[in-house]
């Protein structure tokens, strides 16, 4: 671990969202609802997609996994937030702060490529039919998955490597509801421009990528939609779009802010507003985007409760 890194702090103190304890109750029922929520959710989504033979293709695999993401995004923070409102300072030795940021910055690149990938299967099925079975193979599919997770694992340990570099010598007290780079940056006593630039180019860069993916496939899937002759035809291939549109812009429209965005644009209120939104709001989202308005997954749903009934 290298304790020469941390020769004074060896814990942190997670100041949490809120200080008035009446606030803190009402808060914590509401954040226990949503995790709860979160979990049931996405682990239906998951055993509905393995257990229903008309689901086993390539997006909704994706969708699974986007789903066990979504799972392990949640709770990588839910639960020490939850702890926060509970007492007041959340103590967090600094081994498993900096195993917080890890999980964290995993999960969420996993969710960035997981996006882009399932915007490239929507591209192959709408304007490459007849190539689909060639162009998402099994095989391909599992390599897109498997880059996915990569990719958290190297985004995480750029974050990690920056994180580990810093010495905290002074203020343990983490102004935020979990380990996120940004408020741990401004209590070292040791960084310079390369572990605060870092980090930024990094997610930045993924970020940029990945949108890019996203933005060249929806421009063909539009220039195809408007080629065809049937309205039906229009009408369905939009719907298969549009629970992944929504998931994307909700997820990129927040980790673009705290993550791009120059620290000095916005306020440490500000960032955990919009950490609570990406970190814990969305993971409950996704699920219900994409059962709620996908006519396919209701179908299996009410085929698998029927089946059950029965």
């Amino acid at each position: 671990m290298g304790t020469g890194n941390y020769t004074t702090v060896t814990e942190f103190i997670i100041l949490g969202l809120a200080e008035d304890t009446t606030v803190c109750a009402i808060l914590f029922i509401v954040f226990l609802g949503i995790y709860l929520v979160t979990l049931m959710g996405n682990s239906s989504i998951i055993m509905l997609i393995r257990s229903s033979p008309q689901l086993h293709t390539p997006m909704y695999l994706f969708l699974c996994h986007l789903a066990f993401v979504d799972i392990g995004y949640s709770s990588s923070v839910t639960p020490v937030m939850l702890m926060g409102f509970l007492r007041e300072g959340t103590s967090i030795r600094v081994v498993g702060c900096v195993a917080q940021l890890c999980s964290v910055v995993t999960f969420g690149t996993a969710e960035c490529f997981l996006l882009a990938a399932m915007a490239y299967d929507r591209y192959v099925a709408i304007c490459l039919p007849l190539l689909y079975s060639t162009h998402m193979s099994p095989r391909i599919c599992i390599l897109l998955v498997g880059a996915s997770y990569l990719g958290g694992c190297v985004n995480a340990w750029t974050f990690t490597g920056c994180l580990l570099s810093l010495s905290f010598c002074g203020s343990n007290k983490v102004n935020h509801f979990f380990c996120d780079y940004s408020p741990l940056l401004k209590l070292s006593c040791s960084h310079d421009f390369t572990s605060e630039i870092t980090p930024a180019i990094s997610s930045g860069s993924i970020i940029v990528v990945t949108v890019f993916i996203i933005a060249l496939s929806y421009i063909y899937i539009l220039f195809s939609v408007l080629k065809m002759r049937s309205t039906e035809g229009r009408h369905k291939a939009f719907s298969t779009c549009t629970s992944h549109l929504t998931a994307v812009t909700l997820f990129y429209g927040t980790i673009t802010f705290i993550y791009v965005m120059p620290r000095s644009s916005y306020s440490a209120e500000q960032n955990k507003v919009v950490s609570v939104f990406y970190t814990v709001i969305i993971p409950m989202l996704n699920p219900l985007i994409y059962s709620l308005r996908n006519k396919e997954v209701k179908e299996a749903m009410r085929k698998l409760m029927a089946g059950t009934h029965w």
